[in-house]
């Protein structure tokens, strides 16, 4: 696999970016850290993190800790977006993400448009030795793909951390053993919440669900769960715009009537619009299942998957609700 199919440079979707241009290309004036540190060829030492270990950049920190399982001991893995109790699209780089991105020699990141931010920071920082991971060139998604969410996809990870194994044996062919018995032990974790969903499908066929965006849509779909809340006001408020007054209306009446089994609230980005969506949810008796976009606390990917498909047969069997998993 060449380092070409590795590297996303997709155009801009309508996806809410987390970083505006202007703050990207104004990064070095405002820290007063270049972010071309290291040269099209690169420094000596450059690519090495902490105790000479390869630096790996995950964009969030879900791929991080993809990045931190496969690569194990000899990976130093930074992760520029990893507070589960933020607004992820309110996220602002620091001094010392400039200092890292200039060093790092392997890069993770969603792709869709997500984080179109790392690409504007990796430009100002060009390296011809450094290999970058879209999920969303591995998975070869097109660029008009609805849903950017690809890490409740259960079928999202085993292919990014296959990805991963890959570059790091290339960047360091020495240690090729270890990384494929890592990777052989996170597919492992991977599968237990494959057979999780399988499960779920089986003991709760005709389960529905409301949702305030398509944040976990993935692993519903996956699970078998009909998704009745429209499209329309799912996407309206992941691009940060007004649904419209019929589209509020119809998830009220989901809620309000519990015409659906449980409500999928995404705990990072709210508003008044969702909060009043949540109230209906507990005034209607239906149960509420946290999701996230960022991976909580205490988690690693398997667990933070698991502890969501947990919460969602807590709704589905004792009508109970599970609003954090930090």
């Amino acid at each position: 696999m060449s380092d070409n199919e590795l590297d996303p440079r997709s155009p801009s979707l309508s996806r809410r970016t987390f970083l505006g241009i202007s703050a990207a290309l104004g990064l070095t004036a405002l820290t007063g850290i270049s972010l071309g540190g290291c040269d099209r060829a690169g420094h000596a030492g450059a690519g090495k993190g902490e105790k000479g270990k390869l630096a790996i950049l995950a964009a969030e920190n879900t791929y991080g800790d993809v990045a931190r399982q496969i690569g194990g001991s000899f990976a130093d893995v930074t992760s520029v977006i990893s507070d589960p109790g933020a607004d992820p699209h309110n996220f602002e780089i620091t001094p010392s993400d400039a200092k890292i991105i200039s060093q790092a020699l392997i890069v993770v990141e969603n792709g869709l448009s997500y984080d179109d931010w790392m690409d504007k920071m990796l430009a100002s920082s060009e390296r011809v030795d450094r290999t970058i991971i879209s999920a969303q060139k591995v998975l070869k998604l097109p660029d008009d793909t609805q849903n950017p969410h690809l890490w409740y996809d259960p079928a999202t990870m085993p292919q990014v951390a296959k990805t991963m194994a890959a570059a790091l044996k290339k960047h360091d062919p020495d240690h090729a053993s270890e990384y494929d018995k890592n990777l052989k032990t996170f597919s492992s974790s991977v599968e237990r919440y494959r057979s999780a969903l399988a499960d779920l499908g089986s003991q709760y066929p005709a389960a529905s669900a409301a949702a305030t965006e398509p944040v976990a849509n993935y692993m519903l779909a996956a699970a078998g769960v009909t998704i009745k809340t429209p499209w329309s006001l799912q996407a309206a408020i992941m691009n940060d715009q007004d649904p419209s007054a019929q589209d509020i209306g119809s998830q009220m009446k989901l809620l309000s009537d519990r015409q659906v089994d449980f409500f999928v609230y995404n705990e990072q980005v709210t508003s008044s619009l969702t909060k009043k969506f949540l109230d209906a949810a507990k005034e209607g008796g239906v149960p509420v299942v946290a999701v996230y976009e960022t991976m909580p606390e205490h988690h690693d990917y398997a667990s933070w998957m698991l502890a969501e498909v947990d919460a969602i047969k807590a709704a589905l069997s004792k009508h109970e609700s599970t609003t954090s998993l930090s």
